[in-house]
C-alpha cells in the first residue's frame, strides 16, 4: 500500500488549510485516472478525478481559520495536520511533500508526532501518485469550501490568495464588521493592512503575525 500525504491552502488569507492522506493498492489505477500534482490539471478534471478518489481510502483534515492564528508556528502546525490526517490509515509506505525547506527534517517531525515511519520529498505531488492524489482531493475539498464561502457572505472572494484582486476587494469587504471575518486569517499582514492595524486576536489566540 503506497500512502501520500499533502496539502492545499498554506498560504491563502480566506478559508482553511486542508491536509489529506490517500492510500493506493494500485498505483495503476491512478495512472489511468490521470492523477498527477493537482496544480498541472484543470479544474474540470481535477473535480472528474476527484471523484473517484474519494471512494478510495483517504483521511481530510480541514485545519480552520482560528486554529492557524492560534498557532504560534505554520511549519510546526503542519506537521501536526499531517500526522493526524495518518490516524486510521493503513500500514504502508508513506511518503509527504514536504512542507519545511529541509525535507528529512519534515519526515522526522512527522513520524515522531504520528509513530509511524515517513519519508519526505519536495515535489512529491510531481513524483509519487499517491500524493499527487492526495493533493487532488485536498485542492477540491478546499476549493468547494472557498466556493460555500463566496455564498454565506454573498459575494465572490476569489480563490482566497493575497495575489488574486478578487480576494483584496474581499477582504477590505469582509474587516468592515467590529472584528473580521471568522473566514479570514486574523494573522495575515494582508488583513491586518485592510484593518488598518493589529488586528484584535482571536478568542484564547497566542497571534502572531504569519503573513
Amino acid at each position: 500500500m503506497k500512502i501520500g500525504v499533502d496539502e492545499a491552502g498554506r498560504g491563502p488569507v480566506i478559508g482553511p488549510l486542508v491536509v489529506c492522506a490517500f492510500a493506493s493498492a494500485s498505483e495503476s489505477e491512478l495512472e489511468e485516472l490521470g492523477v498527477k500534482d493537482s496544480k498541472l490539471l484543470s479544474h474540470k478534471k481535477r473535480n472528474e478525478i476527484f471523484k473517484h478518489l474519494i471512494e478510495m481510502p483517504h483521511h481530510v483534515i480541514i485545519c480552520p481559520p482560528e486554529r492557524i492564528d492560534n498557532s504560534a508556528n505554520l511549519n510546526h502546525l503542519e506537521v501536526e495536520l499531517f500526522a493526524e490526517a495518518l490516524s486510521g490509515m493503513p500500514d504502508g509506505e508513506i511518503m509527504l511533500d514536504a512542507c519545511d525547506v529541509d525535507a528529512a527534517r519534515f519526515a522526522r517531525n512527522v513520524s515522531a508526532l504520528a509513530n509511524r515511519t515517513c519519508k519526505a520529498e519536495h515535489k512529491a505531488d510531481e513524483n509519487f501518485l499517491a500524493v499527487g492524489a492526495a493533493s487532488i482531493i485536498a485542492k477540491v475539498t478546499r476549493d468547494n469550501i472557498v466556493k460555500e464561502i463566496s455564498k454565506q457572505v454573498g459575494f465572490n472572494v476569489g480563490s482566497g490568495y493575497p495575489s488574486d484582486p478578487k480576494t483584496i476587494d474581499a477582504v477590505k469587504e469582509l474587516v468592515k464588521g467590529e472584528t473580521p471575518h471568522t473566514c479570514l486569517r486574523w494573522s495575515w499582514k494582508t488583513v491586518e493592512n485592510a484593518w488598518g492595524g493589529k488586528t484584535p486576536p482571536r478568542p484564547n489566540a497566542n497571534q502572531q503575525t504569519l503573513f
